[in-house]
């Protein structure tokens, strides 16, 4: 929910609610070190700024407090989940904004579904895994 929030307020106001292509509209552009971005993935990586610390300490400290991982090794693992969590969202926005032509901020709740679904799963098994039972 952190996440949709930080994404609705990122798209809404802060980069002013511009729209996507294929939508009526003007198109905003950011240009990056990495290259333009559109106003519905800019969007993407201001929710992600806010969203990763966030996500780790409350999966560290309340959804899987019993892991007996290293932190340093969990802020690993966690990063690199992360990194294939932002690469879905981006294949997953541009597929529901560009082609399907959904509105950004439904299209970050149907991506986010998908996505929390595969990090949950992905979290539990390997970034904060438990140690099994009779080793500590």
């Amino acid at each position: 929910m952190w996440d949709i929030f930080m994404y609705y307020i990122s798209y809404n106001f802060i980069l002013n609610k511009h729209l996507a292509a294929g939508n009526e509209g003007p198109v905003l552009v950011v240009y990056t070190l990495i290259g333009p971005l559109k106003a519905h993935i800019a969007a993407l990586i201001l929710a992600f700024c806010f969203s990763f610390p966030t996500g780790y300490f409350l999966n560290r400290y309340i959804v899987f407090s019993g892991s007996t991982l290293k932190r340093r090794v969990q802020l690993f693992r966690y990063f690199l989940l992360v990194l294939v969590c932002i690469v879905l969202n981006y294949i997953f926005m541009i597929f529901f904004v560009d082609y399907l032509h959904f509105y950004p901020t439904v299209s970050k709740i149907f991506t986010t579904v998908l996505v929390v679904s595969f990090s949950y799963i992905t979290q539990k098994n390997f970034t904060f895994r438990a140690a099994p039972r009779g080793q500590v």
